[in-house]
């Protein structure tokens, strides 16, 4: 068993932080499945501009598109809707082998959305029924405009993952946006034990943002801190009607941003059952070579809390930080969408 594989002894789930048609076509994602037990793979719209640049393929399909469909998104969406798509069947067997818990490929609605729930509902209603895969999840910002969005695709029985999530506040509105979807799907007398949700909760960032605010010896534990805190309180929550699943933590941004840290960090401690750690290939490589799988995320309490009191003596608002950091993140995203669209106008 690899290194990997090993971290699903433990009940979390490894997805693979990349998509495109190259790593679909040279067998490389089958062989991640295969070796490494990784169960989903999560994408974002810098993903995808990294993927056409550098794939002839791709670019080789869009000069051809660039003769019929005349608008950017469209082209876009045309051009990696059929990877994303190969990309669930590849995961279909997990999707069914574990009752529809894992195996998912996460697609992000367009970041132009972010402050339009009514565009972003009706972006995440066409991408399921366009993928129209079982184990497909949306992607939706956790913005006030995006939590409204989320409940409503939920009532409807579209699987959501819930992304740029930076702070207790934030993930606590995501929570009661998907209770809220499930409440009022399962009062329609609608199914809802098939429903699958995560709520994508961004680690390293906060720590990058942090530490230059902090003495040394404090340094690099704020993310771990309020990742374990979020399980402790997950665990809490109360149960949903009609056999629906809890809405599961997913660890995002988890490769190292310090050089000075392991490398491996964010995987090793933050392992835990029922949660999902997303991770780009050049850390799932790392932890091939020397991750060491352990139960860590229950561990420590005391630290946790001593390390999250700590931050609020220094008068850091977690809640502040993570509404700066969202701000950085739906920016970020929004003008990697607009680099991707120009590679395919």
């Amino acid at each position: 068993m690899s290194r990997i594989a090993a971290i699903s002894r433990f009940g979390q789930q490894i997805w693979l932080d990349n998509l495109s048609r190259q790593l679909i076509e040279s067998g490389e994602l089958a062989r991640w499945i295969a070796d490494d037990a990784v169960a989903g793979v999560t994408s974002n719209p810098a993903i995808f501009y990294n993927a056409i640049r550098n794939d002839p393929a791709y670019q080789a399909a869009a000069a051809e598109l660039r003769q019929g469909a005349p608008d950017p998104e469209q082209r876009f969406e045309t051009l990696v809707l059929p990877d994303v798509r190969k990309a669930c069947e590849l995961f279909l067997p997990i999707h069914e082998q574990s009752a529809g818990s894992a195996g998912f490929v996460s697609f992000e609605v367009s970041p132009s959305l972010a402050d339009d729930a009514a565009g972003t509902l009706a972006a995440a209603r066409r991408l399921w029924a366009e993928i129209d895969r079982p184990n497909a999840m949306i992607k939706i910002p956790a913005t006030t405009a995006g939590l409204s969005a989320i409940a409503d695709a939920i009532a409807d029985g579209i699987n959501v993952n819930v992304t740029l999530i930076f702070s207790p506040r934030q993930l606590a509105g995501v929570q009661a946006a998907y209770r809220s979807g499930i409440e009022r799907r399962f009062a329609a007398g609608l199914p809802v034990d098939r429903i699958a949700s995560v709520a994508s909760v961004f680690i390293s960032r906060l720590d990058a943002l942090l530490d230059p605010r902090l003495p040394a010896e404090r340094q690099g534990r704020s993310a771990i801190a309020m990742a374990r805190q979020a399980y402790a309180d997950w665990q809490a929550l109360p149960a949903l009607p009609g056999g629906a699943r809890q809405q599961m933590l997913l660890w995002a941004s988890t490769s190292t941003k310090n050089p000075a840290y392991r490398d491996v960090v964010y995987v090793e401690q933050l392992i835990g059952a029922s949660t999902v750690n997303t991770v780009p290939d050049a850390t799932l490589l790392a932890f091939r070579d020397h991750g060491e799988a352990a139960a860590t995320l229950s561990a420590d309490a005391p630290g946790r809390q001593d390390q999250l009191a700590a931050l609020a003596a220094l008068g850091i608002d977690l809640d502040a930080v993570g509404d700066e950091l969202q701000a950085a993140g739906l920016k970020q995203f929004d003008e990697a969408f607009a680099k991707l669209l120009d590679l395919v106008r």
